[in-house]
């Protein structure tokens, strides 16, 4: 049998009470009407393995309940689960607490229970516990890059699945880059006929690394978001879209040239880095991305839209007269406040539609519209300096989250990417930057794991470079902030069993197998010295 210790994310409060509960063939599962959508969910989820029926009902036999519903009293996402020898009861603050309880009951149970087809041989049961558990923080997310290289539709399902596991509830989508735009935007059709497919990938890291020869891309239909959304929802995951601007632009511009400085007709990106062409800000441009916003809106309710916003160069500003004159006749005297002024455009019509405007920390170098999210990842600098000016912020900084950087020192690590960010590394990180004010860190709304793809190829090596980083990071996000990194190493050790019996190709505590490893493909490493002396410059211009 299980022990209760090795849940993960780790419970605010766990004890282990007399008895516990063994399933069988006539346990049901009873739900209030407003959970049912879960008890559904928990049936699916349990059947496979066990190949016992788990009706919706009242239970018959001796075999048992479990028993779902809704308890006032408890805080939003938070449950109550305790496990007893004649029920299993799971009670929620909402609908997303009840659901978050289901994980833990699956934990609780033999690993083989995350196997999709039957089982023999094992024993279906629950310890007793009494556990009472509430997220520390609202936003638990996970950025997944999938313009640089696209991830079929299944695959993002699959990966939503291994973030409701592990309970974390934003899936922030990254759509469109330089090398392709991922999705379908009925109005301008080129953004995917043209821009969604590349001629080719750089291959490694460095200035000088080849590229493969080999055509890639692909984009999501509209139907496809719409099932992708509708899939995150019932487990209880936000997905948060982003269309990059104005830089990271190209793979737009080469489907629309004239939305682009020069004029010219380029090919989409093929190599990785920051792309010297960017949007222009003609009153044209800036209306054809309103456009694209609009059915973007439509595809996701999310209450926040990303916008981008990063490493965009100023150099083909500078250079154009037409864009210097547009800065006079706006009464604009920096590229800085040129972007700003872009961004601000594409954000009051947002925030016009009851949305949000989520950007990357560079957007702090200018006036941001009310109810912006900034997204912290040059260090917590973003994260200090939006939540003093009063702004929401997640906390993503690159030496902590970005789960694409390499995982060790040891040269077997695939096209080693940034400084070595270990597990423990990962699990040292704290969302919350040290020298806020109580009221300042409220502005705090969490953090998420940023997987970049340009080094990232395949749904496999997303399983490769995610986990257990992402285990590590959904426990920093939900449980309490008081940490034990031997603690926590001893339930992944069980965990692992989990992953294994869903399918996850994670990077073992041995390093890569053979076939995670890429011989012969150099990457770009830095040490936290060169990557910290970087970062200081990078955040020079944020706006205190």
């Amino acid at each position: 049998m299980v022990d209760a210790p090795t849940l993960l994310p780790r419970p605010a409060t766990i004890r282990t009470v007399a008895g516990g509960f063994e399933l069988t063939g006539d346990t049901a599962i009873r739900a209030t009407d407003e959970v049912l959508p879960t008890a559904e969910w928990l049936r699916d989820a349990l059947r496979p393995a066990t190949g016992f029926r788990f009706p919706i009902g009242p239970a018959t036999g001796t075999g048992g309940v479990i028993e779902l519903g809704l308890d006032p009293d408890l805080p939003a996402e938070g449950y109550r689960l305790v496990a007893g020898p004649d029920a299993v009861r799971i009670t929620g603050g909402d609908a997303a607490g009840v659901f978050h309880g289901c994980q833990s009951l699956l934990q609780l149970v033999a690993p083989a229970v995350f196997r999709r087809a039957k089982v023999s041989g094992v024993r279906w049961a629950l310890p007793g516990v009494d556990i009472s558990d509430v997220p520390r923080f609202g936003w638990r997310g996970a950025m997944l890059d999938v313009a640089r290289h696209f991830m079929p539709k299944h695959d993002v399902l699959r990966f939503i699945d291994l973030m409701a596991m592990h309970k974390l509830n934003v899936l922030h989508l990254h759509l469109t880059d330089d090398q392709g735009w991922r999705v379908e935007i009925r109005r301008y059709p080129l953004l995917t006929e043209t821009g969604g497919w590349r001629r080719a990938s750089q291959v490694g890291g460095t200035p000088d690394a080849p590229t493969d020869g080999r055509p890639h891309g692909g984009f999501y239909t509209q139907d496809d978001l719409r099932e992708i959304v509708a899939y995150a929802a019932a487990r209880f995951v936000t997905v948060v879209p982003e269309v990059d601007l104005p830089g990271h632009s190209h793979a737009a511009i080469a489907a629309y040239p004239a939305l682009g400085v020069t004029g010219a007709e380029l090919e989409v990106a093929t190599r990785w880095g920051v792309d010297v062409n960017v949007l222009n800000t003609e009153e044209s441009t800036v209306a054809f991305y309103l456009d694209v916003f609009d059915e973007v809106m439509e595809l996701f309710p999310s209450p926040y839209i990303g916008v981008g916003g990063d490493e965009c160069p100023k150099d083909q500003w500078k250079a154009d007269p037409r864009t210097q004159e547009l800065m006079r006749t706006r009464g604009l005297t920096t590229e800085e406040e040129l972007q700003a002024w872009f961004v601000g455009r594409v954000g009051a019509h947002l925030n016009a539609r009851g949305r949000r405007l989520y950007g990357w920390d560079e957007l702090l170098e200018g006036p941001l519209p009310a109810g912006s999210v900034i997204g912290s990842w040059r260090g917590l600098t973003g994260a200090v300096t939006a939540a003093r000016r009063g702004l929401d912020v997640v906390s993503c900084p690159d030496d902590r989250t970005y789960l694409d950087y390499r995982q060790s020192e040891s040269a077997d690590e695939p096209i080693a990417v940034g400084i070595p960010l270990t597990l423990e590394r990962v699990y040292g990180f704290d969302p919350v930057p040290d020298g806020l004010s109580p009221a300042e860190a409220a502005h705090v709304l969490g953090g998420q794991g940023n997987i970049w793809s340009e080094h990232v190829d395949s749904p496999r090596m997303v399983d490769y470079f995610a986990f257990p980083r992402l285990c590590a990071l959904a426990e920093v996000l939900w449980s309490p902030d008081a940490r034990d990194f031997g603690d926590f190493s001893a339930r992944l050790a069980a965990h692992l069993d989990r992953l294994d019996a869903v399918g996850v190709e994670y990077r073992r505590p041995s390093g890569p197998q053979p076939w995670q490893m890429r011989p012969g493909v150099p990457g770009r490493p830095s040490t936290l010295a060169e990557r910290d002396a970087l970062i200081r410059d990078e955040v020079a211009g944020i706006r205190t």
